[in-house]
């Protein structure tokens, strides 16, 4: 395994892998348009069932549910049985929910169709994410896996603007109609071109595995294997033990508990900005225009922040750039609060938030391939995602709660900020903890 894992860390990257990097990136765009679907249907979807603050947010937070059980509990298959099938099985799962979603008659209807979609996207981000990790070379990791980061906003964004489309001419239902039928069509494509982790391969040694693994090596023009590379010990031990204790074995305890911290409180800080703001924003005195609007400049940030963290993740080390975009995120934040009702101002903010919201995103996203071995490499990054969907599931209930409280908008902004911080101190324990054999330390990766 060592040389096959080395020959892609040190190696030039193939066109095979960049195809399957940007496949990747697709699949992330249906996350980012997943949440877009609730956030910008919300008026709509309110107006028709008469809905309260808390019910609102009950609906935003049912999808973010069924992505922490999926994350939890479906994620972790995938180290058994292999990424590929994991992601084919949520795409499905994804395509389903959303379909039907669009023929709820009611607002618990919508809820439980939300969750089940949610268990599907959240089943499916950690495979993509070590698929991401694991073919790009050492050089382009961090830039690989902050382009995939990049893939929320840019579907969040052209899923905006087709949203707004299909609200004007055919109404809420059409959106998540829609959204049903471009999960749909990844489905020949995961199946077409996307390859399964060649370190699962040789760590859990499934039926067919040296074919399996030979059929890559081919595609990347790399030479056949007469048999299958050995494990590494830590491999070994963590194929046979119970895959979430494996986290905590091996000196994986800290950075483990570390990467949950900086997870719930960055997700708990983001699913408020992107749920909430484009309510928000009318609620503060603007048009219901001018809110989409503000919700589209967070995406179209986050654009621009993931390119910028993969444009400097090549230079700058991992941890630095990380807790960096956490603090800048926080004061973003706090300043969208006090400027929320001036059009100018609260859209620059706006698209300041978007920037540094997903380079933080993009930033942990990269720890988790580097930390874990193989055998429970999406476990770890799954059970790290899906204690970041607790904190997600909290913050739209807890802000619906709030505002039906009395709270202003410009007050929950500065709360919200508060956890941004304490994130970043996480962040910065992450950096010091041990590494999966054969990878590069957090702190230093480049």
């Amino acid at each position: 395994m060592t040389d096959i894992r080395r020959t892609l860390e040190e190696g030039v990257m193939t066109r095979f892998q960049w195809v399957a990097v940007a496949i990747c990136v697709m699949l992330i765009m249906l996350d980012g348009f997943d949440v877009l679907v609730m956030a910008f249907t919300a008026s709509s979807v309110a107006a028709e069932w008469k809905l309260n603050g808390a019910q609102l947010g009950l609906l935003f937070s049912a999808g973010l549910f069924g992505m922490a059980a999926g994350s939890l509990f479906v994620a972790p298959v995938a180290d058994r049985i292999g990424r590929q099938p994991v992601i084919l099985l949520c795409l499905i799962v994804i395509a389903a929910g959303m379909l039907l979603s669009g023929l709820a008659q009611s607002h618990m209807q919508l809820v439980g169709l939300r969750g089940l979609t949610g268990v599907g996207i959240g089943g499916m981000l950690a495979s993509v994410g070590i698929i991401t990790a694991e073919y790009s070379s050492l050089k382009w990791r961090s830039t690989a896996v902050a382009l995939q980061a990049t893939g929320y906003p840019i579907g969040a964004t052209l899923g905006g603007l087709v949203a707004a489309w299909l609200l004007q001419h055919y109404g809420w239902r059409s959106v998540f109609v829609f959204g049903g039928l471009a999960t749909a069509v990844m489905i020949p494509i995961v199946l077409w071109r996307l390859p399964e982790s060649v370190d699962f391969l040789i760590a859990r040694r499934p039926a067919h595995a040296l074919d399996k693994l030979n059929r890559i090596l081919g595609f990347m023009g790399h030479s056949r294997l007469q048999q299958l590379p050995e494990r590494a010990a830590a491999g070994v031990a963590a194929a046979q033990g119970n895959a979430v204790a494996g986290l905590f074995k091996n000196g994986l305890a800290r950075p483990t508990l570390m990467l949950w911290s900086a997870f719930f409180l960055l997700m708990f800080s983001v699913y408020f900005s992107l749920s909430w703001t484009p309510k928000l924003l009318v609620q503060a005195g603007l048009s219901a225009q001018q809110g989409v609007t503000g919700g589209v400049l967070i995406n179209l940030g986050g654009i621009v922040g993931g390119s910028l963290f993969g444009a400097l993740a090549v230079r700058v080390r991992l941890v630095h750039l990380t807790v960096g975009a956490f603090l800048i995120y926080a004061v973003f934040t706090a300043l969208f609060g006090a400027v929320s009702g001036a059009l100018g101002l609260a859209f620059a903010a706006a698209f300041g938030m978007g920037v540094f919201l997903f380079a933080s995103m993009a930033g942990l996203y990269a720890f988790a391939p580097v930390t874990y071995p193989a055998a429970v490499r999406t476990t770890g990054l799954g059970w790290a995602i899906g204690i970041g969907r607790i904190g997600a599931i909290l913050a739209p209930l807890i802000a619906g709660m709030l505002l039906d409280g009395g709270w202003q908008p410009a007050s929950l902004y500065y709360a919200y900020a508060l956890p941004l911080v304490a994130g970043a101190l996480a962040v910065l324990a992450i950096g010091t903890g041990r590494t999966a054999p054969g990878q590069s330390r957090p702190a230093a990766a480049h």
